[in-house]
């Protein structure tokens, strides 16, 4: 409609804004709203985008850079190392299996082995983009489903770079031909031999570990010494644009550059900062990504071949599921996290946009073939968000059940007065502390791996969604005292506090709360005791600070307890206010003055109290 790039960066951010929430108000993945929102806006539909969507798509896949960078920088080389095994094993066996079962098909369809061949790589290749923001989403990276499909996500990244190497291979034409249109190929190794090729990708993969250790760290100092905070997220995006255009320059991918120069720096005192300063760049990037992907669907080639196009995405998901699902049995995942995986992995991945553009500029197969295979990856990407959907509230309750049912039924019979909800790292410091005061709980996880773990180590602990009364039910909670919601999803636990609420009102509910917005709501619909992350660890941090400075450990003790009872009531007083406007503002600045206040009266010393304490912390400083 017009050619403005101020026009498109409005349409774009327009289709982002309504959609999006949308998206999240009937409880679907951001992913999804992105991707109706580039349906919309896209040729097809309104045609506010047009052929430039192509443009944008390749813009928009530095938010996957950038992502696969953050993801290395989350991930220590020695850490790295340790996941080797099931990196090479369950990503290794779920491309070689996609890749035979596809090329066979392509086969039995009497496409040539070129074609067949390549066909086969794009197909074996999965969405990171996709995959690990709804993992993020639902906060399952800690989850056997979730370190599994990371394994796979990270090979597939790593054998992309094979797959780009072999096509010129596959070529039907000689590279003159292929360029011949003008196109200066960015790749300084393209027409040397094999052998010198390989030593340019060696020595530029040892470069990038040798900068960000000799170059790129001194110069982070450089430039935090500055204390300029526009200089610094330059200097991230330099890092992260740097490295990618290296690994362009020898012929490899610039996602796998960036994660490689994640890694490098994952140890380094810049880790956290660089995250934060890239963060909002690769959501936003992100965004505009599965925007141009939902904006490159061709409607009409569906229109045309709708039967053709409908059987392709299906046979396509479902081999990659079966792969998936098989490769999750043989690493012995449960049944409820191997149809996750393979729910969860079956689309073709961003990076065979890639793979499929190349080989057609490579002449290995032509136009027609690319429209319906650009089609089918888009469709297959757009799918995964709603079929996982459906997988959680239709599939995985009837498989809990099944699940639960097989644990022995004497032991969930066991009438114990406590029930604990989330064995990760929150409630597995609750359980611990109270078994070792003989209190004994029933404990309930959605991780069947982890269940398995406990119950080697002696706990009680059944698997499934304690979101279902039936679940809660078997393990006792109609006998039961107490239930400790220490999950770590607050849509999840706000969703089973009100059922319980409202069907056992007798238990006494001890809820985690992420922060204190999510108390505010807990506390609004009649929860009494609400347990903040950080509220208890901050004060205990003050309170041992106050004592290495002299304070007297007995009245800074009960100075703590103090405060946090008096937060506790400040809190019950703001729930109701709306927590956007000035009353809340003004209100929660007058109450900060109160607890200051009172605080003060209550260690029932002056000023020349105060001042001697000062004078005591300085004698011992010297």
């Amino acid at each position: 409609m017009s050619g403005s790039i101020l026009f498109e960066a409005i349409v774009f951010l327009a289709g982002a804004v309504l959609c999006v929430p949308i998206a999240k108000k009937f409880g679907l993945s951001s992913v999804l709203g992105y991707l109706f929102a580039g349906m919309l806006i896209g040729p097809y539909i309104l045609g506010f985008v047009g052929e430039e969507g192509d443009d944008i798509l390749h813009f928009a896949e530095f938010g996957v850079v950038m992502m696969l960078f953050l993801i290395g920088l989350e991930i220590e080389p020695k850490n790295f190392w340790k996941m080797k095994n099931t990196v090479l094993g369950m990503g290794g066996l779920q491309v070689l299996g996609t890749m035979a079962l596809t090329y066979a098909a392509c086969m039995f369809m009497d496409l040539n082995w070129k074609t067949a061949l390549t066909i086969s790589m794009a197909v074996a290749l999965s969405s990171t983009a996709i995959a690990l923001q709804t993992i993020k989403e639902k906060g399952m990276m800690n989850t056997s489903y979730g370190g599994s499909s990371f394994s796979v996500l990270l090979f597939q990244d790593i054998i992309v770079i094979v797959m780009l190497a072999v096509l010129p291979l596959l070529s039907n034409v000689s590279k003159t031909a292929t360029t011949q249109e003008g196109e200066v190929s960015t790749n300084l190794l393209e027409g040397l031999p094999l052998g010198f090729q390989a030593l340019g990708i060696g020595l530029s993969i040892v470069s990038i570990v040798l900068a960000g250790r000799y170059i790129i760290v001194p110069m982070l100092r450089l430039v935090a010494g500055t204390q300029v905070r526009e200089l610094l997220v330059a200097a991230a995006l330099l890092i992260v644009f740097g490295i990618s255009f290296l690994m362009e320059l020898v012929g490899l991918s610039p996602a796998l550059g960036a994660f490689l120069g994640g890694l490098v720096l994952a140890t380094s005192e810049f880790k956290h900062e660089l995250e934060s300063t890239l963060d909002p760049f690769k959501g936003l990037l992100l965004g505009v990504f599965f925007m141009a992907v939902g904006a490159s669907i061709n409607f009409i080639v569906i229109r045309e071949n709708p039967m053709m196009i409908t059987g392709l995405v299906i046979g396509v998901m479902f081999v990659k599921a079966i792969v998936l699902f098989a490769v999750g049995l043989i690493f012995k995942l449960k049944i409820d996290q191997r149809l996750l995986l393979a729910v969860g992995l079956a689309q073709i991945g961003e990076f065979a946009f890639v793979l499929l553009s190349f080989a057609f500029e490579l002449h290995i197969f032509d136009q027609a073939i690319l429209d319906v295979l650009l089609v089918v990856t888009a469709i297959s990407m757009t799918l995964t968000p709603i079929f996982g959907i459906l997988n959680e509230r239709l599939v995985l309750p009837r498989i809990g059940t099944k699940e639960a049912t097989k644990r022995p039924m004497d032991e969930i019979k066991k009438e114990h007065k406590v029930i604990l909800v989330g064995f990760g790292h929150f409630g597995s410091t609750v359980g611990r502390f109270l078994r070792a005061h003989g209190v004994n709980t029933t404990v309930l996880d959605l991780d069947s791996n982890r269940v398995d773990f406990l119950r080697k180590m002696g706990f009680e602990v059944y698997y499934g969604d304690a979101t279902r009364m039936d679940l809660l039910e078997s393990a006792g909670i109609e006998n039961a005292d107490f239930l400790i919601v220490a999950i770590d999803n607050p849509d999840t636990a706000m969703l089973m506090v009100k059922k319980i609420k409202a069907k056992y009102p007798h238990i006494k509910l001890m809820v985690r709360a992420k922060n204190r917005y999510d108390a505010y709501e807990l506390h609004n619909i009649g929860v009494g005791h609400i347990y903040r992350e950080s509220l208890d660890t901050s004060v205990k941090l003050a309170s041992d600070l106050l004592n290495l400075m002299g304070f007297d450990k007995e009245a800074t003790a009960s100075q703590a307890e103090k405060f946090i009872q008096l937060d506790v009531d400040s809190l019950k007083r703001l729930a109701t206010t709306p927590k956007d406007g000035e009353e809340y503002i003004f209100r929660a600045r007058e109450e900060i003055k109160q607890q200051e206040k009172l605080l003060i009266e209550d260690l029932k010393i002056g000023n020349s109290e105060l001042k001697s304490q000062e004078i005591k912390y300085a004698l011992n400083k010297k």
